[in-house]
């Protein structure tokens, strides 16, 4: 199960999301935007509303493409896939059975008809390989190295250009984005957010946000520029920081010299991520101002 939205030098533009490495839609979701990536996996039975075009592609069964699917290297189509649009592939397509595509396709390499096997059990079977052959480390790696700076979207995500709700954690660096964000915990780094953020902790770190940010702890660090309220049960602000609209915090608002922003998402020794629920309080700086 995918559990974090992590973003890292990506760009929602014109409706297509950008992102110069692999691209990880988790299962049941739904995109109103089109995908471009290195690596493009999509799990099953999500809704892609626009085109997709990456070097290699993998598509779930019961996945729908509205647009075409432009793919420089293999393919792999699952059962009962729709694509609306035309697929164009250069390296080998591997396609299940009952695959519909509206405008044809036109593949440079070897065409297999068959169901490709789903994503989860071709890991699984991956990994087993691996074990089997002693290579226990590259079972650690895997991840690291078979996927180049993952964009991973959790299962049951819904993006669009109003709004991109997550039933989970998000970790977004570097990147340009558009919509109203709405998650658990939130951390934001380098970024330029066209929207409001709301969630349970939230921490904005040289980033811009084009909204409001409302959240149970609320950290403001290094010049982050905010053009609306802010709201929390705390909030945490860092000198030099900018908040164009209303400060409240009904159990404080600190403004500090230095604010540490906590780990609101940790990564455990098995490379799963979990929520930091106990974060310690800043033990410096003034508190400004109260309300109940």
């Amino acid at each position: 199960m995918l559990e974090v939205f992590r973003v890292n030098s990506a760009k929602f533009d014109e409706g297509m999301l950008y992102h110069e490495g692999d691209v990880i839609v988790g299962a049941n979701s739904k995109l109103d935007y089109g995908v471009s990536g290195r690596k493009v996996v999509i799990g099953e039975r999500c809704h892609i509303k626009g085109d997709v075009v990456c070097e290699e592609v993998r598509l779930d069964s019961w996945v729908t493409i509205d647009g075409s699917v432009f793919c420089k290297g293999d393919a792999y189509i699952g059962e009962f896939s729709s694509i609306n649009g035309k697929l164009v592939v250069y390296g080998n397509l591997e396609i299940g059975r009952n695959v519909r595509i509206k405008e044809g396709f036109e593949a440079k390499g070897l065409i297999t008809i068959q169901d490709p096997l789903p994503i989860i059990i071709f890991l699984f079977v991956y990994i087993l390989e691996l074990l089997r052959l002693g290579r226990i480390e590259e079972v650690e790696k895997l991840f690291e190295e078979d996927f180049e700076n993952p964009l991973i979207i959790p299962e049951n995500s819904k993006l669009s250009l109003e709004f991109i709700e997550l039933n989970a954690n998000a970790e977004i660096a570097s990147s340009r984005v558009v919509g109203n964000l709405r998650g658990k915990n939130i951390l934001l780094r380098d970024c330029e957010i066209f929207g409001s953020v709301k969630g349970r902790d939230i921490a904005i770190t040289s980033s811009k946000v084009h909204g409001a940010v409302e959240g149970r702890k609320v950290y403001i660090a290094r010049e982050s520029e905010i053009y609306g309220f802010v709201r929390g049960e705390e909030v945490f602000m860092e000198e030099g920081c900018s908040v164009e609209g209303s400060i409240v915090g009904r159990k404080g608002v600190w403004i500090k010299e230095n604010v540490e922003i906590p780990e609101l998402i940790k990564i455990d020794e098995l490379g799963q991520r979990e929520v930091q629920e106990d974060v310690s309080e800043p033990v410096s700086g003034d508190r400004v101002s109260q309300s109940s």
